[in-house]
């Protein structure tokens, strides 16, 4: 873990004792499923509106965007840059466009699977100036370690698309988990700690909040 980490020492003594040979597993077997033939039309049609739209603007991915609150957020925030939101769900991302006046123009929320998406962008040579993974499923339960997704086969892939990685969860393994799978495939030094947002950019933020739950991150510059 990074020197400078103020995660509780439980959450770093917890780390999966199996991660460090799945992660150097996958850093010697690339991930090869095929993409799906609708991640494939999903990802095309999101990445020429993309190039036509915003021309060389940076480009921001936020994975897992849910009702694309954050999404939302992000836009607002660097009007300069192009905002993809990515998430599975049609009924989530139907909610975002009906709840939100004054609409980005610099936004575009996708339904797309993350893993194809990310394997496409990375292969259509895309490169991210910021990247967001706000509160993952964490799969909490020990024999799911390769579900989340710094022990998933994708993750040397999204290191791979660079840019300046944020990850959020209220669950300090995850981010030492998340920390550990970064310096080890990356090189680069993670910063985690503990931390109360100014605003809640997610409902499970907000939840998380009004819970009374203590929050982490992990941050990266992989560019």
């Amino acid at each position: 873990m990074p020197a400078d980490s103020r995660l509780p020492v439980s959450g770093q003594d917890a780390v999966h004792r199996h991660l460090r040979r799945l992660l150097d597993r996958h850093s010697r077997a690339p991930f090869r499923k095929p993409c799906a033939e609708h991640s494939r039309y999903a990802f095309a049609d999101s990445f020429e509106r993309y190039q036509r739209l915003a021309g060389g603007s940076r480009l921001i991915l936020d994975s897992g965007c849910g009702v694309g609150e954050s999404s939302i957020a992000l836009a607002r925030r660097f009007p300069d840059h192009y905002v993809i939101g990515i998430d599975q769900s049609a009924v989530r991302l139907a909610r975002a466009r009906r709840g939100t006046a004054g609409w980005p123009e610099n936004l575009d929320l996708v339904r797309a699977d993350l893993v194809d998406y990310w394997r496409l962008l990375r292969d259509a040579g895309g490169q991210l100036d910021r990247h967001y993974l706000l509160y993952p499923n964490p799969w909490p339960k020990i024999r799911h370690v390769g579900r989340r997704w710094h022990g998933h086969a994708v993750f040397p892939t999204v290191l791979a698309l660079a840019g300046a990685l944020e990850c959020r969860s209220n669950w300090p393994i995850y981010i030492a988990e998340f920390s550990l799978a970064v310096e080890l495939l990356s090189g680069h030094a993670a910063t985690c700690e503990a931390y109360v947002p100014l605003a809640p950019m997610t409902p499970f933020e907000r939840k998380y909040l009004a819970a009374g739950h203590p929050l982490w991150r992990c941050r990266v510059d992989l560019r």
